[in-house]
């Protein structure tokens, strides 16, 4: 599914199958890059909705040269306070301060070295500015079975206020 059309979309909702197309990349090459599974296998029937409403963060990003978020499921969208058409026209480096954006960068270019890492932390901060450390966090590339890439996503968790 290219990326500029799924930002035009609405909000996952049973209307739109909770975006499955997108929520299928995000699921399935989880399990290629870890080889486990980010949603229970007994839900597969319905992983969209389940990914969707999971009590942990679920973040992606296009592979733009200056990334614009593509997903976040209703915990990303609670924990960075925004909606769904605020955070899928963000360029991801806003999610961190400015001075924590390098870092981040090369966190981003590992990942894509390497095809995942599955121990980050870092600093985040919402949209009204709460800063708050994720922990325990998996970043990998989002790449189709055909082997092309269409950008990145990250599982947050763990986090806490700072």
């Amino acid at each position: 599914m290219p990326e500029a059309k799924l930002m035009n979309e609405s909000a996952p909702c049973k209307g739109n199958n909770y975006l499955s197309g997108h929520a299928e990349l995000i699921l399935s090459s989880f399990l290629r890059t870890t080889g486990k599974h980010l949603i229970d296998p007994n839900l597969a029937e319905h992983s969209d909705r389940a990914l969707f409403e999971a009590g942990f963060c679920v973040l992606s990003h296009n592979d733009d040269p200056d990334p614009i978020f593509s997903y976040g499921n209703q915990a990303a969208l609670d924990l960075f306070e925004m909606s769904w058409d605020q955070l899928t026209i963000l360029p991801s480096r806003l999610s961190a301060e400015p001075q924590l954006r390098e870092e981040r960068e090369r966190l981003l270019v590992e990942v894509a070295e390497k095809g995942y890492i599955d121990s980050y932390q870092g600093i985040r901060v919402s949209s009204s500015g709460k800063r708050f450390m994720v922990e325990n966090s998996i970043v990998w590339n989002l790449i189709d079975e055909a082997g092309q890439r269409h950008g990145q996503a990250a599982v947050l968790y763990q986090w806490k206020a700072l």
